[in-house]
């Protein structure tokens, strides 16, 4: 099983998404970015670094909104969605498809990947906004 983080950014009463790279794995689904955790590194230390990474922002990590089980073809992935806040820069396409500011009523509309789907179905109305 593979654990992976994500971050679920609010400005403005809306939510930040990303659609993946098509080619990708999940290849033009909209997400919640974030990626693997690296040997040595605490969930909140790989969310920042992979947001740096994929959209060149620096971010403040809040506390695990859900933790998500779900099984895709090629593999199970346990998925950690952090509250995060933007703390340095604007987000850029450097390893996502399209970057999103989405009104919360408005996500369903979206074509999410697997887990972020389950997550957002479940979950997204209970948080903060």
């Amino acid at each position: 099983m593979l654990i992976v983080v994500a971050g679920v950014a609010l400005r403005d009463n809306r939510v930040m998404i990303c659609r993946r790279r098509a080619g990708s794995s999940n290849g033009l689904k909209w997400e919640f970015p974030g990626g693997k955790i690296e040997p040595g590194e605490s969930p909140e230390e790989a969310l920042a670094r992979e947001l740096k990474e994929e959209l060149d922002i620096a971010v403040r990590v809040g506390r695990v909104a859900d933790a998500v089980y779900y099984r895709y073809p090629e593999r199970d992935v346990l998925v950690l969605f952090y509250r995060c806040a933007i703390a340095a820069g604007e987000p850029r396409t450097i390893d996502c498809d399209a970057v999103e500011w989405v009104c919360p009523d408005d996500l369903e509309q979206y074509d999410f990947a697997g887990a972020d789907k389950v997550f957002v179905e479940r979950n997204f109305g209970q948080l903060e906004r």
